[in-house]
């Protein structure tokens, strides 16, 4: 804790880590809840109600693309606290409503707050902090994704069945808002200048070795940067296999494991990702090559899928194996991209590329459960495996493709320039 009472950055991180816990226990693992207790309460078709949670996520891409601007017009605080209150009255609504058009528009409005307190926002909290020991911080502040997970999948349902779906949104709203509103006015306000304070907690004559690497050339046109498209396509395809296949993972073991034992490997499974995401994140060296490391993440979790196909769906130790190799990549999935954006595109671009590939990968996992659905009806149990293998190993092709590309910008530009002054000239 002396570091804490020391750099403020590290009350930065805990405040991060509660905006994640909020952020992704609401706005992720709500979801699936909510749609069980709508299809129950109001008796509508499954596939109505699921539409609502594909709508939910997609609405949230167009604000995380825009979170950069929105940061810069309206400060991060307010942002949070109003995203915050936003994804709120969005579960409120899925809560009250009557008619589907009533969910739709729930799902609207809670697509739209979720984005707030998401990947995106939290690597905005931590970065003006932190550059060296930016890992070691994104990693604990992301980690509080996967306790959201932890404490409020279960607390959802307790809560639903005690007091009902509207009480129950009533209950975590409040001490949403309560905490993050705080968080918002005492904490998120605070700069490493209004603190006296630099980046890492270190004193601005030592030289930072990430800083100079990051000394990279800004991007006219990201769409149009092979490092920036070779990181958006490894991120959406290592959230779409991790998303599609941890939708039916629990269902998959059921046969084998029973359903307490299943529920059990799920939280086995999260208690990995966490200790991966802080392995990573703590032991990276500070020159390491982050795509190699995000490509070995994912080696790990398709390794975790052979061993779940090699289980034939009754060994129970294998597929324990196989469930922790996935886990130890879950939380990395999410938390190694921003870090890679760190050191290939420069300080004006960051924000922007950051917040555009969780929106590629937003938009693309939005569609994974349907998917795996459909591999599972269509093929057997096995099926979702392979599948999520070889998405997994396609992803890895596509960090290592865009390995040193950010590198060769200036040698585009110069190619560019003197075929501009040669056009002039003749």
């Amino acid at each position: 804790m002396s570091h804490v009472s020391g750099f403020y950055g590290w009350r930065i991180v805990a405040a991060a880590f509660v905006v994640a816990v909020f952020g992704w226990g609401v706005g992720f693992y709500g979801p699936p809840v909510y749609l069980e207790a709508v299809r129950q309460e109001r008796g509508w078709p499954i596939a109505l109600v699921s539409g609502a949670v594909t709508l939910h996520f997609l609405t949230g891409v167009g604000i995380v693309a825009n979170l950069p601007a929105l940061h810069r017009r309206f400060g991060l605080p307010a942002v949070t606290f109003a995203g915050a209150i936003v994804l709120a009255l969005g579960v409120l609504g899925w809560a009250c409503a009557q008619a589907p058009w009533q969910l739709y528009a729930a799902a609207l409005l809670s697509g739209a707050g979720w984005p707030a307190l998401g990947a995106a926002a939290v690597n905005a909290i931590i970065a003006p902090w932190f550059v060296a020991k930016r890992p070691a911080a994104l990693s604990m502040a992301y980690n509080g994704a996967s306790i959201g997970g932890v404490i409020f999948s279960p607390l959802w349902v307790a809560l639903i069945g005690q007091v009902g779906f509207v009480s129950a949104v009533l209950i975590v709203a409040a001490g949403m808002i309560t905490t993050l509103g705080a968080l918002a006015l005492f904490v998120l306000g605070r700069t490493p200048g209004s603190m006296g304070q630099t980046p890492d907690g270190q004193t601005a004559e030592i030289a930072n070795p990430v800083a100079k690497s990051t000394a990279v050339l800004p991007v006219v046109r990201l769409w149009r940067d092979r490092a920036f498209l070779t990181l958006s396509l490894g991120m959406a395809l290592a959230l779409f296999a991790q998303i599609g296949l941890i939708t039916q993972l629990v269902s998959l073991l059921v046969p084998a494991l029973g359903t307490q034992g299943a529920g059990l490997a799920a939280g086995l499974s999260t208690a990995a990702a966490v200790v991966g995401r802080l392995l990573v994140g703590c032991c990276m060296p500070s020159g390491a090559d982050r795509r190699r490391a995000a490509a070995l993440s994912l080696l790990v979790q398709a390794a975790g899928c052979w061993l779940l196909m090699l289980s034939g769906e009754a060994n129970a130790p294998l597929l324990l194996l196989g469930v922790i190799l996935i886990g130890f990549g879950i939380g990395n999935a999410t938390s190694l991209p921003p870090l890679i954006a760190q050191v290939e595109f420069a300080g004006v671009d960051a924000p922007r590329a950051v917040a555009l590939i969780v929106a590629v990968s937003q938009g693309a996992y939005a569609f994974a459960p349907a998917v795996f659905d459909l591999l599972r009806q269509l093929g057997s149990d096995r099926v979702i495996f392979m599948a999520a293998a070889a998405i997994q190993l396609a992803a890895v092709g596509a960090y290592l493709l865009g390995s040193k590309a950010h590198g060769l910008r200036g040698m585009h530009i110069e190619v560019r320039s003197r075929a501009s002054c040669a056009k002039a000239h003749s």
